[in-house]
């Protein structure tokens, strides 16, 4: 549920103009005969102004306090429902991966005929094993996480470093993807975090709509962008495809334009090409 923004009001200054407008009005229909009666009567307006001038300071500055308060408690109940959506938003990309990773090796595993295939079997089931846990354990570390904001990061964010090990676990999927990173310099961690989900989402859907294709992933600084490409080769003959939740890419092209950036993915050929462009805080 969204928190409305907390306003700033406050009739404190209205109200003591109300108030020396009245007393100034009492004084022009108020005679005085003598001097002394003059000097008395401006006494006690300035008195009367100086209390009315005094509150309105006073109440003004312990509603702006509240007001404060107020927008501090709102700004950070945002940023928690912020995080728990990002949160969220994690939790369907590491299910649907993990799942489609197990879907694929066990799909590839059985049309394995031959000698060969028993040992692609248990070779599948391994992966299966290792994946099913690895997705088990970040499961649950981020449901800790939604129950308890104040739990400790789940992982170090990701980092170009993580590139060929992204990769690396398409190929164990089946797919046979090789990767070209060019020399980049400092890229901003928000810039290199993003881009390790646009790689890590393309793969994903190569190995879940293609099957057990071939895929290339580039890499590479366009001025003050940085390039990513993902260029699949397309479907194979007997391959299936597993459905998704089809938010994927949806979700992708958000976190790409929150940064200024722009993602194209449409069929190339017989295949799938997803363009990203990132701009770099770093230099800019």
């Amino acid at each position: 549920m969204d928190i409305d923004r907390p306003l700033w009001r406050s009739r404190a200054w209205l109200t003591a103009t109300v108030l020396l407008v009245v007393v100034a009005g009492l004084l022009s229909f108020v005679g005085v005969d003598r001097p002394a009666s003059a000097w008395a009567a401006v006494a006690v307006a300035a008195a009367v102004a100086m209390s009315v001038v005094g509150w309105a300071f006073d109440r003004t500055r312990r509603q702006r306090r509240r007001y404060e308060e107020e927008l501090a408690s709102w700004a950070g109940e945002r940023a928690r429902q912020t995080e728990r959506l990002r949160i969220a938003s994690d939790l369907h990309d590491l299910v649907s991966h993990g799942l489609g990773i197990i879907t694929v090796r066990a799909a590839v595993a059985r049309t394995v005929t031959g000698p060969d295939g028993v040992a692609e079997r248990a070779d599948a089931l391994t992966d299966i094993e290792r994946v099913s846990r690895e997705t088990t354990t970040e499961l649950r570390r981020m449901l800790t996480v939604l129950r308890d904001p104040d739990a400790a990061p789940l992982r170090p964010a990701d980092t170009l470093d993580d590139l060929p090990a992204i990769v690396q676990d398409a190929n164990i999927a089946g797919l046979t993807a090789t990767l070209g990173v060019e020399e980049l310099t400092d890229v901003s961690p928000g810039a290199q975090l993003t881009v390790c989900a646009v790689v890590r989402e393309a793969l994903h859907n190569t190995i879940r709509h293609a099957g057990p294709t071939s895929a290339r992933v580039s890499v590479r600084r366009d001025g003050a962008t940085v390039l990513v490409e993902v260029q699949d080769s397309g479907q194979r003959n007997s391959w299936q495809p597993q459905a998704g939740a089809g938010h994927g890419l949806d979700g992708l092209r958000e976190r790409v334009t929150a940064l200024g950036g722009t993602l194209d993915a449409e069929p190339d050929g017989d295949g799938f090409h997803v363009t990203a462009r990132i701009p770099d805080l770093a230099q800019i």
